[in-house]
């Protein structure tokens, strides 16, 4: 991930943050489609069956791609990055411990809260001039 944002972002800086985001999603749907030849698992007629919610995964793709590179842009590739992972865990353990969208409930006790404020100690230590 954080060879490909840097990447997307100095390929926006030459020809434009949304061409740039074309692209790479452009590029990542022909080698998705590519793949199916050799690899299938499943059948695009089950679409209709799954729950809509799940049909945002696209959006959120864009999404990402997107603020990964405006993250990269103004921040720095290591405190965009590690602000995203951050997130990302934080996220996640969101959906653990709700169980939401299937997932099996997880508990979230303080040491995964601890866990998370050294990270983002780590971060604001990083970002620190000195």
């Amino acid at each position: 991930m954080s060879i490909q944002g840097v990447m997307n972002t100095r390929l926006g800086e030459h020809i434009g943050l949304m061409e740039s985001n074309a692209f790479v999603q452009c590029t990542a749907a022909m080698l998705s489609l590519l793949a199916l030849i050799f690899y299938r698992t499943g059948s695009f007629a089950e679409i209709g069956s799954a729950p809509k919610l799940y049909l945002l995964g696209g959006l959120f793709g864009l999404i990402i791609t997107l603020t990964v590179m405006l993250g990269i842009k103004n921040l720095s590739p290591t405190v965009s990055i590690s602000v995203i992972l951050i997130s990302q865990l934080l996220v996640a353990a969101i959906i653990d411990y709700f169980g939401l969208m299937g997932s099996e409930k997880m508990p979230f006790g303080w040491m995964k809260f601890a866990g998370l404020a050294l990270m983002i100690g780590g971060v604001v230590l990083f970002k620190a001039k000195g």
